[in-house]
This record gives structure tokens, C-alpha cells and sequence, in this order.
């Protein structure tokens, strides 16, 4: 069965709402169709391999198709999508390495004096290769609300939406993981 050409041309948000509505698995295809390299590449940010990267992957879009209709509208869809992923991957790195993340995760306390003096500037002037390995060892919380801010450029607004927290509490998290990341950055 083919899929009608005019679901092609609907918006996401109009495309999950028939999805949900209808039950219907072609149209998550479009779904997938849309999204499957972008959640790969985020996925494979937190995985060790191109093959754990798409089982991973195949993981959050079977999810997604049973959580499709806790999309709320409040967001558009993609920023949905992409919390949506990063809090599955975050789960999935608790779930299977929770002693390495313990045992690489920075303690905050002992690293407040360092809240003041980390900005946007600094963290922007990382070397690429050097920020990928610190990454790695940074909590996967920290790690995610940086990614969702920096790389996928979110806004606090939208950043608040995502987390359902306020905006003060949105600051202090970036603000906590900036510093965390420029201090495992620093000690490389």
C-alpha cells in the first residue's frame, strides 16, 4: 500500500497528530524518512560504534512510535524530537555505564569558584578533538543540555519547553555544565 503523495506535504506537527489519530505506520515512515540520519548522528555521539549507533537509533524510533502522542504541540516537533533522543541516549549510557560515568563525572562543589569566570567565549575556543574527548567523560545530563544548547542551538525559551523546568533553573544547568566541561577540557 502506498502512502498518499499529500501527507508528504504536511508540517510534522500536522503529520505526528495523523499518526497518532490514525494509528498509522506508513506515515511514521515519512516520520522516519525525515529524521533517520539526523537522530543516527546524534545518537552516534553517544555510542562507541557506527553499529551501536543504529541499534540505538532503531531503539528511539520504535519509542517515539509509542510516545508520539505525549507531543504536545508546545515546541515544534524536531525539538521535541531531538530531547526526545538525547534523553533516551542519556538513559541508555545510565543504564549501561553507569560505573565509567561515576567514576569520570566532576564534582560540581569542589569547582564553583570556576561558575563566575566560564562564559560562552571560553567554551567556544575549545579545540574540537580535545572537547570530543571531554565529552565523553562528562555526566550524560551536562552533556546533553550543552549539545541541545550549542550544537543544536536552542534557545533558553525553548530549553525550558524541552526540560519542563524554569528558566532560572536552565541557566544554572548550562551554567554548571559549561563549567564542568571547561575543567574536564582543561585537566586533558
Amino acid at each position: 500500500m502506498k502512502t498518499d503523495l499529500s501527507y508528504l506535504q504536511l508540517t510534522d506537527e500536522e503529520l505526528v497528530s495523523q499518526i497518532v489519530k490514525d494509528e498509522n505506520t506508513l506515515l511514521f515512515g515519512i516520520l522516519y524518512d525525515r529524521y533517520i540520519h539526523i537522530i543516527y548522528n546524534k545518537c552516534y555521539g553517544f555510542s562507541k560504534s557506527e553499529h551501536e549507533a543504529e541499534d540505538i537509533t532503531q531503539d528511539v524510533f520504535v519509542k517515539l512510535y509509542t510516545k508520539l502522542s505525549m507531543f504536545r504541540g508546545e515546541s515544534k516537533f524536531s525539538t521535541w524530537l531531538y530531547a526526545f533522543t538525547y534523553n533516551f541516549c542519556v538513559n541508555y549510557i545510565n543504564r549501561n555505564t553507569a560505573k565509567k560515568i561515576e567514576k569520570n563525572s566532576v564534582n560540581s562543589e569542589q569547582y564553583d569558584h570556576l561558575l563566575i569566570d566560564t562564559d560562552d567565549y571560553n567554551l567556544f575556543q575549545l579545540k574540537v578533538k580535545k572537547l570530543q574527548k571531554a565529552l565523553k567523560l562528562i555526566n550524560p545530563e551536562d552533556k546533553m543540555i550543552l549539545l541541545l544548547k550549542y550544537q543544536d542551538d536552542l534557545t533558553i525559551k525553548d530549553l525550558e519547553v524541552v526540560l519542563e523546568i524554569g528558566e532560572s533553573a536552565v541557566k544554572m544547568r548550562l551554567k554548571r555544565a559549561k563549567a564542568k566541561i571547561v575543567e574536564i577540557y582543561n585537566n586533558l
